[in-house]
């Protein structure tokens, strides 16, 4: 599904260059769950955002089923990441004056469905994440679990081929952390490709691969 060739990243500010990735080859195949780890500063999040289009590298190849999209323009980008990746962010980024029922919705808004595709798309995927019931409630009036649990609803509810998770249980105490990583797990098992950087060793249990990075660089990989 995706694989980058010698991709860097560096980050320029009038006094210093921060090289925040140096020439990562990294590949990843349809329906794999991959964990990525690594101290804090070591590009974890650099990467996960240009593997979702959502910044471009510096240097190298990314390719992106089959398409080298490097150096696609944001237009382009954009147009690809709104079809292809949904995103799950340890923040759970939720707009707090939408209803459950709109969070979800909102990036059917952006692929020009109709009013029924759209309805039908968002109760299936509620009810399968058990918040139906929740659907006219604000995420402020929702547990951090209730929280996440409609972020990666929202994230789902246009079938995207693949799944970028951000430190997804950071924010959530231990019960519903597990909770969160076997939805994850179920999603990946119905043949979702899901990338996930995190910090917690017992997350990244969950995966099929953990791939550890330091200083900019894939030192290692576990099976």
């Amino acid at each position: 599904m995706i694989k980058t060739v010698n991709l860097s990243k560096t980050f320029s500010t009038r006094d210093v260059d921060t090289h925040a990735l140096n020439g990562v080859d990294f590949s990843v195949e349809d329906g794999e769950f991959v964990a990525i780890m690594g101290p804090s500063g070591c590009g974890k999040s650099t990467l996960l955002n240009i593997l979702g289009m959502l910044d471009s590298p510096t240097g190298g190849e990314y390719y992106f089923a089959g398409e080298d999209v490097a150096p696609y323009n944001e237009k382009k980008r954009s147009h690809l990441r709104k079809k292809k990746i949904g995103f799950i962010f340890q923040n759970f980024n939720l707009i707090d004056e939408l209803t459950v029922y709109e969070n979800v919705e909102l990036p059917l808004l952006y692929l020009n469905q109709t009013q029924k595709e759209r309805q039908e798309k968002v109760q299936a995927v509620l009810e399968t994440l058990e918040l139906l019931h929740r659907k006219n409630h604000f995420p402020l009036q929702l547990s951090g679990g209730q929280q996440q649990r409609v972020a990666i609803a929202r994230a789902v509810v246009a079938n995207p081929s693949m799944i970028l998770a951000d430190e997804p249980t950071g924010n959530l105490d231990s019960s519903k952390g597990e909770d969160v990583m076997t939805l994850l797990t179920n999603l990946n098992e119905k043949g979702t490709t899901i990338i996930m950087v995190t910090h917690s060793q017992r997350d990244a249990e969950f995966s099929n691969r953990i791939v550890n990075l330091f200083d900019g660089k894939i030192v290692n990989e576990r099976f």
